[in-house]
């Protein structure tokens, strides 16, 4: 069977969105899928904020979410939730870990600078796991660069990361210019930036929306 290229498939994601995390697991799955069809994607990561004001510190995970939610008990009924449907997609969430909600500017940082050497989507993986299963602290850049290395990254890479404000500039942009597009739920999906649908649907719906989405912009283009 050939292989047909169809196109840049990008995720607008945050690093402490528990649907993200799920929905690349479902991502994966409608990929493998579609790869058995002879269909393949150029995969790209592009940053959101869900809170562009967070202290660049963070906060403490209970004491926000108490405040956001109106009290922690309301706080694990939403986290039993995000867990009920991470085992559907075979994830294993551990709340418990989680001590401190992340600004994730450095999180970002690192992802777009993981595109350089090619290995985005592992960096992303690794990320989303350090937070929700490990409870690292992924607004760390010692931290950040210690899971980039695991995922493949190149040493000056890291070394341009921890150094400095590399890539800095671009994700804020990047995340405004997201925002102040309309798109305001992650995960969203991207074909040849036309936005396609937003949410961690399962992996055989998001499959069929990715088949649509080429057809459309084939038959568009022929």
């Amino acid at each position: 069977m050939s292989t047909a290229t169809a196109g840049r498939l990008e995720i607008v994601s945050d690093a402490i969105c528990p649907w993200c995390w799920i929905g690349k697991a479902h991502l994966d799955g409608a990929l493998a899928l579609l790869a058995e069809e002879g269909l393949v994607f150029e995969i790209g990561w592009l940053p959101y904020q869900l809170n562009p004001d967070m202290p660049a510190e963070g906060v403490d995970r209970r004491a926000y979410r108490t405040e956001k939610f109106g009290s922690w008990e309301r706080s694990q009924q939403l986290d039993a939730q995000v867990a009920d449907a991470g085992r559907v997609a075979g994830l294993a969430f551990r709340h418990d870990l989680m001590a401190r909600t992340p600004n994730t500017v450095e999180a970002h940082r690192l992802i777009r600078l993981a595109g350089a050497d090619g290995v985005q989507h592992a960096a992303m993986d690794r990320v989303f796991r350090a937070y929700f299963q490990e409870g690292q602290d992924i607004g760390s850049r010692a931290v950040l660069a210690a899971l980039g290395a695991e995922a493949g990254m190149a040493e000056a890479t890291l070394a341009a990361f921890l150094a400095g404000d590399a890539a800095r500039a671009e994700v804020v942009a990047e995340s405004r210019a997201l925002a102040q597009a309309g798109i305001s739920g992650v995960p969203s999906f991207l074909l040849d930036r036309h936005l396609l649908f937003s949410g961690a649907m399962p992996a055989e719906r998001m499959a069929d929306g990715f088949r649509r989405a080429v057809a459309i912009l084939r038959e568009r283009a022929a």
